[in-house]
Parts: C-alpha cells; sequence; structure tokens
C-alpha cells in the first residue's frame, strides 16, 4: 500500500458529465486521463488507519455552488463553494494534519480543473471566454470518493456516501 491515497467529492451526474465535457474540450489531450474532480487531498498515507477512519467518516450530503471562473496560470478552473465544503475539509484536515502534505496544508480553495498545462496565453483567453456568460450553478456532492496515485493515472478504491 505505497501508493498515496487522493481524496475528491463526488459530485452529482449531470455535474459531473458537465466538467467532464469542459475538460475533455480544453484539457490537452495527451495529459487528460482523469475525469474532472473536485480535490479534497493529494497525499494521504495509504495505511489501514488511513482507510479505516475514511470508511467511518459520516457527513451530510450538501449542494455546494460553482459562483465562477479561477486563472490557475497555465490553466483555469471553476470555483466551488459552501460553508459545508470547508467544513468537511476542516473536519479531515484536522484529524490528519500531522501526515498532511505542504500542499494540502496550504489554504483550501475547491475547484474543479478544466484546463491545465497550457500556455498562460490560452489559458487568459478561455478564461474570458468562459466568465463572459458565466452563471453560478449548483453541483449536488454525494460522497468522498478515494483513489490510489500511479504517478499519473489514479486507481479508485472506494466512495464513502455522504449520509
Amino acid at each position: 500500500m505505497s501508493n498515496p491515497l487522493i481524496v475528491t467529492l463526488k459530485m452529482d451526474e449531470k455535474s459531473q458529465a458537465f466538467f467532464d465535457g469542459k475538460r475533455r474540450a480544453y484539457f490537452p489531450p495527451e495529459r487528460n486521463f482523469l475525469n474532472a474532480h473536485l480535490m479534497v487531498f493529494h497525499h494521504l498515507p495509504n495505511t489501514e488507519e488511513t482507510r479505516s477512519f475514511l470508511k467511518a467518516f459520516r457527513f451530510p450530503r450538501f449542494v455546494a455552488k460553482a459562483t465562477g471562473l479561477m486563472k490557475l496560470g497555465r490553466g483555469v478552473a471553476y470555483q466551488v463553494e459552501c460553508a459545508e465544503i470547508k467544513q468537511l475539509h476542516q473536519l479531515l484536515a484536522k484529524h490528519f494534519y500531522a501526515v498532511l502534505s505542504a500542499q494540502d496544508r496550504q489554504g483550501y480553495r475547491p475547484h474543479v480543473t478544466i484546463q491545465n498545462k497550457v500556455s498562460p496565453e490560452t489559458a487568459r483567453l478561455l478564461f474570458d471566454a468562459l466568465n463572459s456568460n458565466f452563471e453560478s450553478f449548483n453541483v449536488g456532492i454525494e460522497a468522498i470518493q478515494v483513489f490510489s496515485y500511479l504517478g499519473g493515472p489514479w486507481q479508485h478504491e472506494f466512495d464513502v456516501d455522504l449520509i
């Protein structure tokens, strides 16, 4: 169990399909080997303790909101916000704090990346185009998803349904 665990949030089917479509359209095809995802943690230890804790974790289902677009420098993402998403992250971060990577200890900015690894100019053009007619929309959150990181691709391990 040496490959680190990645924790994301499972979105409702409509939101997942929307973000996957945007990712297929704008992510460089040679780098797009993942579905769109809403990251919670990039790197947790792949141990039985981590797995057991996550499988036992309980949190209510909630609806977040895509509130705008984010510039990522060399990409674009949809910003996702709500009090519950931050509360869920804080609860998990408190439990796993001693083993969090530097990246996961940074401020949490929930988002769904639809473009990355492009030139800053290409990213700016997409940001401007999508931002010109952006309207916020709901994103249903149904489960916590856990994956193993395989050096690029991810392997799905398990879901924890929100209640």
